[in-house]
């Protein structure tokens, strides 16, 4: 028998050295909902239900890594069904991508990259392998 993992929600957090750009960048340009606007960080729901952003002001010591380094740091993906029409919709609002969507037969994704103002690597995805979850009703 197994028990539930106890933890309800995800919130992944990235620190922006300019925040009106990478809130600009997430609440208009990706069209993220806005949840919870703490002052210095806003979460933004990714997802459905239980998933979310927080994107924060960089104290000196929460600098982002520069975007030599970000494909070596966090990648944040976000699972979609329609990779080309998201795509498609991203791009023609400004979102400048560093991939067009192409198909992985290593990883049986169909994806796209993308960064965000602070070089942080974003990927459009949708899983191929019909072992992947499919998201839960609300």
């Amino acid at each position: 028998m197994t028990t539930p993992y106890p933890v309800s929600q995800l919130v992944v957090f990235l620190y922006a050295s300019d925040t009106a750009r990478s809130w600009h960048f997430y609440g208009e340009l990706l069209g993220l909902e806005l949840t919870l606007d703490q002052g210095a960080c806003r979460i933004y729901r990714v997802g459905g239900k239980e998933g979310f952003l927080g994107v924060c002001q960089a104290r000196a010591e929460q600098k982002p890594p520069p975007p030599d380094r970000a494909p070596r740091g966090v990648v944040l993906t976000l699972v979609t069904p329609d990779v080309d029409g998201l795509y498609a919709t991203l791009k023609a609002r400004g979102v400048p991508f560093d991939t067009a969507p192409a198909f992985s037969e290593r990883f049986n994704v169909y994806s796209c990259f993308f960064r965000d103002p602070d070089g942080y690597l974003l990927e459009l995805q949708e899983f191929r392998s019909p072992a992947w979850p499919k998201p839960r009703p609300a």
